[in-house]
C-alpha cells in the first residue's frame, strides 16, 4: 500500500492533535467535570487513531485505541477524573509524541508501551467498563453466516464463480459497515480493499468502485471475492481496520437450480479480464483518492524547504537593488513611458516581496504552546504551585529565528521554575500567594522582536553575584564599587558563572546561560536580565525579524545618508530651535503633551558637521520602542524606500546602534540605524 505521499500530512497533522491533546489535558485538570473538555480530548484522540492506523503504524493506532477507551468512559460518566488518571494519559500522550517524532526521523515508529497500556487497562478494569467496553467491541463484529445465492451475479460474474469453485476456490461476500462518524470513509475502503485483494481476488462490489471513490455511499458496502483463505481470518484482517462497527460474511453458494452460463471456459477468460479490470480499477480507485487527498491538502498548504525560500530571498534582494537603481535613472530620464513602467514593475515587485517575506513568518505559537505541559510537569516534579501566562502567541518571526529559539527559552524557564519560583510554604512566610507566575510574552517593536520571561520568584540577590564574579575574576575589586545593579545581573551570563548553592539535574541559576547568550548572539539578538531580589527577574530577549528586505526612511546628516526602518517611527516633524527644553541636563521636547528626549544622531555617530547659525527649524523623526519614546534630530527625509538589509560582517558586527547597512540606487551604501539601542 503505498501511503508515502500522505506521510508529511499525517506527521503534520499528528503533532497538531498531541498539541491539542495536551493543551486539553491541562483544562481538564483544571476542570475536571467539564465533559465538553472530554469530548475535544476524544475527537483528538479518535482522529489520531484513526490516522495512524490507515498509516499502518499499529503500535501508534493501539495505545491511542486504549487511551480511547479511558476517555471513552470518563465522558460516558463511568470514570471519575483524578490527578493519577490525567498522569497516566500525560505519560500515554508523550509515548505518542515519542512514536510520532521517531516517524518523522524515518524511523517506523514502535516503541515499548505496554507499560502505559497496562496502566490504562487497570483504570479500565479498575472501574468496571473494561468488560462493558469488549462487549460493545464484539457486539460490533458480529459474524452473519447467511447465504448469498449465484443468481444474484450477471452472467459474467457467475462464471468466474463456478470456474473457480470448481478449482477449490471459495466465495464469500462481505458487508461491511462504517461507524456512523468515520472521517475518511473513501482511506477506509482503501485499506478494506487492500486486505481483500491480498486475500483473494475481488469480483464485484456494490456500490461500485467509481462510487466508492467518491464516497458515494452511506455507511456500508459489499464485496465479493473468491479465496482460499478462510472467511473467518479475512474478516479479522478487515476488523483491524479503524472505525470498523460490523463486518457480514455470506458464502456464494451454487443451488441445484442455478444455471453457469455454457462455454464457461471461453467466459471465464473474458471474465477473468474484467476481474482483473475491476481489480485494476480498485487500485486505481486508491491511486486516485489519494492523489485527490493530496491535492485537497495542497490547496490548503505546501511545505516547501527553507534552503529554497532563502534562495528566492537572495534573488530577489539582487531585484530590489537593480529597481532601486532603475528608479533613480527613470527619474534623471524623466521618460513618460519609462516612468510609467518603472512604476508598474515596483508595484508588482513590492507585492511579490510581501508575498515572500510573509512565506517566512511562523507565529511565536508554534514554540510557546510546548511550554504549558513542561511547566506543569516540572512543578509537579518540584512540589510547586506555578501559572504560566503566555501573551503574544501571535506575534510572529522569521522561521530560522523560530527554529532556534526554541531551547533558550526551554532553559530560561527551567530556571524560572527550579530556582526563581520559591516553594508554597516559603512564599506564604514571605506574604506572597502560594501560586507562583511566570509570564512569557511576546512583542513586535521596530524592526525587531522582544520575548519577555518574567517570574514573581526570589529574584536575584546582586550582592551574591558581585562576589561570585570577583572571586572568578570576571570583575576587579575596584570596578565593583561603580557597576550598576543591571550591569552586575547580567554577569551571570558570563562562562560557567552560578550562584546557585545545589545545582540540581533541573537547572541551576545562571548554570548554562552563557550558551543561551551565544545562541541569542548568533541570531542577531541580544539578552538582558533585570531583577529585584524578593520579587522576580526578568529576562528581555530582542530578535531580528530577519527580514532582509525593508521598508525605511533615508534621512541625511551633513552628507551622509542614514535609513531609520518605518516599523519603529510614528511619525516626522519640523520644529523650532526655540522649542526644545531642557530638562534633568537633557534637551527635550513637549510632543503631545509628553516630555521626549532628543537624540541628535550627528553626536551619535560622530559625524562633522557645520551647523548655519541661521537655522531656525530642525527635522525630526518620532521613533518608538515598546511604550518609550524618543526624537531623532536629522539634517533633512530623503523619503520613503524599500532597502535590502545586509550584514556588516564579523569585524563590524557591534558597532553601536548600527543593525546593518544598504546598497542604494546609485550604488552609494547607507547605514541602518537600531533606534532600539537609542531608545533608553
Amino acid at each position: 500500500m503505498e501511503m508515502n505521499q500522505y506521510l508529511e500530512v499525517f506527521i503534520e497533522e499528528s503533532k497538531e492533535h498531541i498539541q491539542s491533546l495536551n493543551e486539553n489535558l491541562l483544562l481538564l485538570e483544571k476542570k475536571p467535570h467539564d465533559l465538553s473538555i472530554v469530548n475535544e480530548i476524544f475527537r483528538s484522540a479518535h482522529t489520531l487513531k484513526g490516522m495512524s492506523a490507515t498509516m499502518g503504524y499499529e503500535d501508534l493506532a493501539n495505545l491511542t485505541h486504549k487511551m480511547e477507551n479511558v476517555l471513552d468512559a470518563i465522558r460516558n460518566e463511568n470514570i471519575t477524573v483524578n490527578p493519577a488518571i490525567i498522569d497516566v494519559v500525560f505519560t500515554a500522550v508523550d509515548h505518542l509524541e515519542s512514536m510520532v517524532d521517531s516517524i518523522a526521523s524515518g524511523g517506523d515508529g514502535k516503541m515499548d508501551v505496554q507499560e502505559v497500556m497496562k496502566q490504562l487497562l487497570q483504570i479500565e478494569q479498575e472501574n468496571g467498563v473494561g468488560s462493558q467496553l469488549a462487549q460493545q467491541e464484539s457486539s460490533a463484529t458480529v459474524l452473519v453466516q447467511n447465504e448469498v445465492e449465484l443468481k444474484q451475479y450477471d452472467e459474467y460474474e457467475q462464471t468466474v464463480i463456478a470456474q473457480s469453485k470448481e478449482q477449490g476456490f471459495e466465495c464469500y461476500e462481505f458487508t461491511i459497515s462504517l461507524r456512523k462518524d468515520c472521517l475518511l470513509k473513501a482511506a477506509r475502503v482503501f485499506m478494506i480493499f487492500d486486505v481483500l485483494e491480498k486475500s483473494g481476488e475481488v469480483i464485484k462490489s456494490t456500490p461500485s468502485v467509481d462510487q466508492l471513490e467518491e464516497e458515494k455511499f452511506d455507511d456500508s458496502f459489499s464485496v465479493t471475492i473468491v479465496t482460499k483463505e478462510p472467511a473467518e481470518d479475512i474478516r479479522k484482517k478487515i476488523l483491524k481496520v479503524s472505525e470498523i462497527d460490523q463486518v457480514e460474511v455470506k458464502p456464494v453458494v451454487i443451488n441445484q437450480y442455478d444455471n453457469p452460463p455454457q462455454h464457461a471456459e471461453e467466459k471465464v477468460d473474458t471474465q477473468k479480464a474484467k476481474a482483473g479490470a475491476g481489480t485494476a480499477d480498485a487500485k486505481n480507485m486508491k491511486d486516485g483518492k489519494a492523489a485527490a487527498q493530496a491535492q485537497k491538502h495542497s490547496a490548503k498548504t505546501i511545505r516547501v524547504n527553507i534552503e529554497r525560500l532563502d534562495k528566492l530571498m537572495n534573488l530577489f534582494e539582487e531585484l530590489v537593488i537593480d529597481r532601486g537603481r532603475l528608479e533613480q535613472i527613470a527619474k534623471e530620464v524623466n521618460h513618460s513611458e519609462l516612468n510609467e513602467t518603472v512604476e508598474r514593475m515596483s508595484r508588482i515587485s513590492g507585492d511579490l516581496q510581501t508575498i515572500i517575506l510573509n512565506m517566512r513568518m511562523v507565529p511565536v505559537e508554534t514554540v510557546f504552546n510546548r511550554f504549558p505541559r513542561m511547566v506543569r510537569q516540572l512543578a509537579r516534579d518540584l512540589k510547586k504551585k506555578i501559572n504560566l501566562e503566555i501573551i503574544g502567541a501571535e506575534t510572529e518571526l522569521d522561521r530560522t529565528v523560530i527554529d532556534e529559539i526554541g531551547d533558550p527559552l526551554v532553559h530560561l524557564l527551567r530556571n524560572a521554575i527550579d530556582h526563581g519560583i520559591e516553594t508554597p510554604e516559603e512564599r506564604i512566610s514571605a506574604s506572597k500567594p502560594e501560586t507562583g507566575t511566570i509570564q512569557l510574552k511576546a512583542y513586535h517593536s521596530g524592526n525587531h522582536v522582544f520575548i519577555e520571561i518574567s517570574d514573581d520568584g526570589a529574584g536575584i540577590n546582586h550582592e551574591k553575584v558581585l562576589q561570585k564574579a570577583i572571586a572568578k575574576g570576571v570583575v576587579k575589586a575596584e570596578d565593583a564599587p561603580s557597576m550598576t545593579e543591571n550591569q552586575i545581573y547580567n554577569l551571570i551570563f558570563e562562562s560557567g558563572f552560578s550562584t546557585a548553592d545545589k545545582i540540581s539535574d533541573i537547572s541551576g541559576r545562571g548554570v548554562g546561560l552563557d550558551v543561551v547568550k551565544s545562541t541569542i548572539l548568533s541570531l542577531g539578538g541580544k539578552i538582558s536580565v533585570d531583577s529585584r531580589e524578593g520579587s522576580g527577574s526578568i529576562f528581555t530577549i530582542e530578535l531580528p525579524l530577519t527580514l532582509s528586505i525593508i521598508s525605511v526612511m533615508l534621512v541625511e546628516i551633513a552628507k551622509e545618508k542614514y535609513a531609520i526602518p518605518l516599523s519603529s517611527i510614528i511619525e516626522t516633524a519640523i520644529i523650532k530651535k526655540s522649542q526644545i527644553l531642557n530638562a534633568h541636563n537633557q534637551q527635550v521636547i513637549d510632543y503631545r503633551g509628553k516630555v521626549v528626549p532628543l537624540v541628535f544622531l550627528k553626536d551619535i555617530f560622530d559625524i562633522p558637521t557645520v551647523e548655519h547659525e541661521d537655522d531656525e527649524f530642525i527635522s525630526l523623526l518620532i521613533v518608538r520602542k515598546a511604550d518609550k519614546i524618543a526624537a531623532f534630530v536629522v539634517d533633512s527625509f530623503i523619503g520613503q524606500q524599500e532597502i535590502v538589509l545586509k550584514s556588516l560582517g564579523n569585524y563590524l558586527k557591534n558597532v553601536f546602534a548600527i543593525s546593518g547597512a544598504t546598497i542604494l540606487g546609485d550604488g552609494q551604501v547607507a547605514l541602518i540605524v537600531d533606534c532600539n539601542a537609542l531608545i533608553k
